[in-house]
């Protein structure tokens, strides 16, 4: 004879069984990412430099190119609205900051996702065709890893000027290689997995494969090595700069700002402190948050 359910039991039952219920892998993921308050933290300061960068007109009543002679390496104020204080051409320099904060931000997008296509691709297809034609592929990343490239890259713009997009492509394209070889051996772990199988015996072509069955299967560690490629090219985008090969001037970016900070570091202290002080915010913020990934996306702590 069946026991008669009362609708509370039977809410508390369904409660216990979705408890019970397995949860995917992003879904914990997600869950453990938010319980990172470093990560959070992050998430949230970087969150504000970005809208900071695109409001950045809307900030401040001046041009990043406007000049002011009568304010040269003036001090910073709250008169004249000139809180991070002006440069040696009398310029804003908290506009000019968050002008930096758009262009090295732009820098660090575009060239990891140059970086990404590359890398992922061609790792992707190096550990799974496998044989003669990885060792031949991944022979080629080794002898472009001897190579000195940020020489490379030195050598394009001065070739080619100083051209903001070149720059872009230029640090992206050489970027790419480390993401090979984490694709790569992410890849050989799982090209003989049953998924795989069950597509070869379906009959699904290789880049098919490669696209629909193994990139999805790599994301997690590709999502935690973007967020430590991002800093890394808006260092190298700022060591450009700093020797004077980054973006042309009116325009500006972090590494600009800077470079010209340290020629006036004994007069005007402010011009190296406060774009030093964002960017260094911004690298710790994308560490963090590469942090807080590496431990959400771990199976081991599912």
């Amino acid at each position: 004879m069946a026991i008669p359910i009362t609708p509370h039991e039977k809410r508390k039952l369904g409660d216990e069984l979705s408890e019970v219920k397995g949860r995917s892998l992003w879904t914990d993921a997600r869950r453990r990412l938010f319980a990172n308050r470093a990560a959070v933290t992050s998430m949230v300061i970087l969150g504000l430099i970005i809208l900071m960068a695109v409001l950045a007109d809307f900030l401040s009543p001046y041009s990043y190119e406007e000049i002011d002679w009568d304010l040269m390496t003036a001090p910073p104020t709250w008169q004249g609205f000139h809180i991070f204080g002006t440069d040696g051409v009398g310029r804003d320099l908290f506009i000019r900051t968050l002008y930096g904060a758009r262009v090295s931000m732009a820098v660090g997008v575009i060239a990891t996702t140059v970086a990404l296509t590359i890398g992922v691709l061609y790792g992707a297809t190096a550990g799974f065709v496998g044989g003669r034609v990885d060792n031949a592929m991944m022979r080629f990343v080794d002898i472009l890893y001897t190579m000195p490239f940020m020489f490379f890259v030195i050598v394009l713009m001065a070739m080619f000027g100083r051209n903001i997009f070149l720059m872009f492509f230029a640090i992206g394209a050489v970027e790419w290689l480390t993401m090979a070889r984490i694709v790569r051996g992410q890849t050989l772990t799982i090209r003989k997995r049953e998924f795989i199988e069950a597509a070869e015996a379906a009959g699904v072509s290789r880049p098919r494969m490669i696209l629909r069955h193994v990139v999805p299967n790599v994301v997690g560690p590709i999502l935690v090595y973007v967020t430590l490629t991002i800093p890394a090219v808006i260092l190298a985008e700022s060591f450009l700069s700093f020797l004077g090969l980054g973006v042309q001037e009116p325009l500006t970016s972090w590494g600009s700002l800077i470079a010209e900070g340290a020629n006036e570091l004994e007069t005007a202290p402010w011009m190296l402190i406060f774009p030093a002080a964002f960017m260094a915010v911004t690298l710790f913020c994308f560490n963090f948050i590469g942090d807080g990934l590496r431990d959400a996306l771990d199976p081991k702590d599912r």
